[in-house]
């Protein structure tokens, strides 16, 4: 990618916003498109109070796909995006690294409303993918739905079954509206769904192995998730194979945004558990039906291909930067005020290794996520990593984490900090590698 050095105006920010929506913006010949996907901004509505009205929401959609969209890696994909809302919008893509991603900060304005886009997204990487309009949330009129993209392996885990779990947290007014995030929820109440459903059912035959891929579709709350009575293995996590694990306590912990992949031998009916840090509930249930496939247990998961990370990283020589998260007067604004005129969090050559000080002096938990690049949460030690890469980390209150990835793809890339408050607003800052 080459630098474009410029002031942008409002406008113009946008243009560079909407850019990591859709990917890549074919310029010129390229390789055949292998993969089509048409997707919508649209109105829409979703029954959360029994026999209730239906609360009416936006949400991002695939036209020709029920519930989350399959691509392949290396799919070189034409997406038709319309936008049928009545303000300027694009599907921010998270999880795909690098020019299959596209830089944050060049490209098109976001989708007019009643406009149709045609670009092309590169599927650089397989994994769980997540796309939605949170980098827009100042001119959302209701809350949006993302939309759940997967790009499977080349060749396929050794599973019965794959589904997604996507994990929903609304604020309901007590008329049964909706409030945006990063609005003022007094005198709401919180309530979770699993794909749209207050009370979610998964079934399965015993014995089967279920790839359970979680992604915590919130956009403020940090959530933990467990079925009980099951050893969950994570395989995955935002979107990258991870020497597989055992979930402590058989509980996944996601951050807003953030997926894991997890791998369950169905055995016997459970509930399935959400803790939103304040108290457990019962959000769904795992039924067993029919005779079991087998009843012999099934051998330990091989861990998943790999999308050819950096083994190792060279901490020793690493750049090392700190940044403080949420501070206005550390250089964060807020998405429509955005301007490359503003000072980069930091600088590097393509190649170098970069550490992060992430300090949050906030009074609650903040959540971080870094575009264009994945990287390895470090121990407390500085001397070595966990056995995943993330691009999502919560940093408790007063804490600091440091983390560690490879500057591989050049460019204007964007960094987000969000308070896990739902009225907290969303703030971004950028760093180049060149």
């Amino acid at each position: 990618m080459t630098l474009r050095i410029f002031d942008p105006n409002r406008r113009e920010l946008l243009a560079g916003i909407g850019a990591s929506a859709a990917g890549l913006i074919a310029g010129g010949a390229g390789p055949l498109v292998t993969a089509q996907l048409a997707l919508q901004a649209r109105p829409a509505t979703l029954a959360l109070r029994p026999g209730q009205p239906p609360t009416p929401i936006w949400e991002l959609a695939a036209a020709s796909h029920l519930g989350s969209v399959r691509l392949k890696r290396g799919d070189r994909c034409e997406l038709v995006f319309r936008n049928e809302l009545p303000v300027p919008l694009s599907p921010v893509w998270y999880g795909l690294n690098g020019p299959a991603a596209s830089d944050p900060l060049r490209g098109r304005a976001p989708t007019t409303p009643n406009t149709t886009e045609t670009s092309i997204v590169s599927m650089s990487n397989a994994g769980t993918l997540l796309a939605d309009f949170r980098l827009f949330e100042d001119g959302l009129k209701q809350p949006a739905r993302p939309l759940p993209i997967i790009a499977e392996e080349t060749s396929r885990p050794a599973v019965h079954r794959d589904e997604v779990l996507l994990i929903e947290e609304w604020r309901l007014r007590p008329d049964g509206t909706a409030v945006p995030p990063g609005r003022d929820a007094k005198d709401t109440t919180a309530l979770y769904t699993i794909n749209g459903q207050t009370s979610f059912e998964l079934s399965a035959t015993g014995h089967q192995r279920l790839r359970l891929r979680f992604i915590n579709g919130s956009q403020r709350t940090v959530l933990a998730i467990k079925l009980e009575g099951h050893e969950v293995r994570v395989m995955a996590l935002d979107g990258q194979p991870a020497e597989p694990f055992p979930a402590r306590n058989g509980a996944v912990v996601l951050a807003p945004g953030a997926r894991a992949d997890a791998f369950v031998d169905a055995a016997t009916a459970a509930a399935i558990l959400l803790h939103d840090g304040k108290e457990a509930r019962q959000i769904g249930s795992l039924t067993i039906t029919g005779p079991a496939e087998r009843r012999a247990p099934l051998a330990a998961p091989q861990p998943l291909p790999s999308n050819g990370l950096p083994e190792t990283l060279d901490l020793r020589g690493a750049l090392r930067f700190d940044v403080a998260l949420g501070a206005t007067d550390a250089g964060w604004i807020g998405p429509a005020n955005f301007s490359t005129a503003s000072a980069p969090a930091f600088r590097a050559k393509a190649g170098r290794t970069i550490v992060l000080a992430l300090k949050n002096p906030a009074p609650v938990t903040t959540v971080f996520h870094l575009h264009g690049h994945h990287f390895r949460l470090l121990d407390k030690l500085d001397d070595g990593w966990k056995p995943y890469w993330l691009d999502t980390l919560a940093v408790e209150p007063g804490q600091t984490q440091r983390i560690a990835f490879a500057a591989t793809f050049p460019g204007r890339w964007l960094l987000e900090s969000v308070a896990s408050d739902w009225a907290a607003p969303r703030l971004v800052r950028w760093y180049a590698v060149e």
